[in-house]
């Protein structure tokens, strides 16, 4: 249950995300991050690309906050697809491979939510990102952070790597992306997820990715609220030094 080298997932990694989204602190805390920072980044947006849909959370969290946007959602996976069509029956989604991206100055911003990771060639994704931007629109993208965090999740989730922040930056800049801010998240709770990771490192053959989704309802509770309060921080423009992952915004050139 893994994601390949050109990102796309597997069926069985898909049944886990499908049953876990709707009930996990964490997708919904990630949504009302993407929609806070879509709307403070780029308030003029009027088109948005999400590549690597997934199942169609994000989209479904933006449909609903922000019925004022034209969406599109792009995955590789027939499988992720398949789900993200019942939820999003009146929403445009396509089979597409960012290393292929079909589309040139298309969209005002285009959003890549934890998939970037999943993919080998990263510089080349984020090429294909630059390329469906319109000159000047934006991206927005969230990443695993932290090497130091590599466990048995990251292994069945199907990553390629965690990132730094510099590294990240260094990435974005290469690929030709200005105005590059950058923020971590997941800070309040890091302690607890460097204990979880240290219980199944790299190897471990007892972790089980749909269990690590589901938490008692009062550590779902106390989890989504240190989360509220990050994005609030995050709204003040407080930049977190540290964190589980960390969230880009850049421009295209004008």
């Amino acid at each position: 249950m893994s994601a390949g080298d050109d990102g796309a997932f597997d069926a069985g990694l898909v049944d886990v995300l499908a049953r876990a989204e709707d009930d996990s602190f964490w997708f919904r805390s990630r949504n009302e991050l993407i929609i806070s920072t879509l709307g403070r980044a780029f308030p003029g947006a009027s088109t948005f690309l999400e590549v690597g849909c997934g199942t169609g959370f994000v989209l479904r969290g933006l449909h609903l906050a922000r019925p004022d946007l034209v969406l599109t959602g792009a995955e590789l996976s027939a499988d992720g697809l398949k789900v993200a069509r019942e939820r999003l029956p009146d929403v445009r989604l396509l089979e597409l491979d960012v290393l292929a991206m079909p589309f040139e100055e298309a969209f005002d911003v285009v959003g890549a939510f934890d998939v970037i990771e999943h993919v080998e060639d990263d510089a080349r994704a984020l090429a294909g990102l630059l390329q469906a931007v319109r000159p000047g629109g934006g991206v927005l993208l969230t990443v695993p952070q932290h090497r130091w965090l590599w466990s048995a999740f990251d292994e069945v989730a199907g990553h390629h790597r965690r990132y730094s922040r510099d590294g990240l930056f260094a990435k974005l800049e290469r690929a030709g992306f200005v105005d590059i801010r950058l923020t971590s998240f997941v800070t309040l709770l890091l302690p607890a997820m460097l204990a979880s990771r240290l219980r199944y490192p790299a190897g471990s053959k007892e972790f089980d990715l749909e269990r690590s989704l589901r938490l008692p309802p009062l550590a779902e509770r106390i989890c989504e609220i240190a989360m509220r309060v990050e994005r609030r921080l995050i709204e003040a423009r407080v930049r977190l030094p540290a964190g589980g992952s960390l969230l880009a915004a850049a421009r295209r050139p004008t």
